[in-house]
């Protein structure tokens, strides 16, 4: 369990409270818009209704005693980077900040920003790619050159088995899992034999990925 700070409740915000409640973590949620607050507090452990620009302010937060200092703030970018700053300046363990553009991005790491999320960025990214092919069902972009891909059985492979394909030898690649009636199966053994009903999950080069599976 983490102590966590949340601030900036719009939507991004709400959702980052109600997975970190799920998880079961302790979530300081902080916002200038009390009606924002107010929904938010079934999903936190706390709340506050206050200005992060002001100095006064943070500092009564206490901001030594958490972990992660996450600031979602999406339609200010201003008071996102004065926050950021004010965070880091306090003594802020991890400071997580949301950015919408590059230049954004920049400025923030500039003025304490230890890592920077792209939410509508990463979404565009993976909608575009998830939805261009009728083969892929999901996927997670561990860098700029590798991913991995939860793509449909080849029909070339149902009935051959992992070890007949030997795909990490012909095309780099190793699966990861086998999802079969919605459940996932991570100890992917040779003798295992492939079938139409079934996805697989890949990592690997994206080049090689595409190349595979023709995507």
């Amino acid at each position: 369990m983490k102590s966590i700070l949340l601030i900036g409740l719009g939507r991004f915000g709400k959702h980052i409270a109600m997975k970190l409640d799920e998880m079961n973590h302790e979530v300081l949620a902080v916002d200038k818009n009390e009606s924002r607050v107010q929904e938010i507090l079934p999903y936190v452990t706390n709340s506050q209704i206050g200005d992060s620009t002001d100095e006064n302010f943070i500092h009564s937060l206490g901001i030594n005693n958490f972990d992660v200092c996450i600031v979602a703030i999406g339609d200010d970018f201003q008071s996102s980077l004065e926050t950021t700053s004010l965070l880091k300046e306090m003594g802020a363990k991890l400071v997580v900040s949301r950015a919408a553009r590059d230049v954004h991005a920049k400025f923030l790491k500039r003025n304490g920003a230890d890592y920077v999320v792209y939410p509508e960025k990463q979404l565009a990214l993976w909608t575009a790619i998830r939805y261009s092919s009728d083969h892929i069902f999901d996927y997670v972009e561990l860098d700029s050159d590798y991913s991995i891909f939860e793509v449909a059985v080849p029909r070339a492979w149902i009935g051959k088995s992992v070890q007949m394909l030997d795909i990490r030898k012909k095309h780099h690649l190793n699966i990861v899992a086998i999802r079969k009636n919605g459940r996932l199966h991570p100890e992917v053994m040779p003798d295992d034999y492939f079938s139409s009903d079934e996805t697989i999950l890949v990592i690997g080069k994206n080049k090689n990925i595409q190349k595979c599976f023709h995507l």
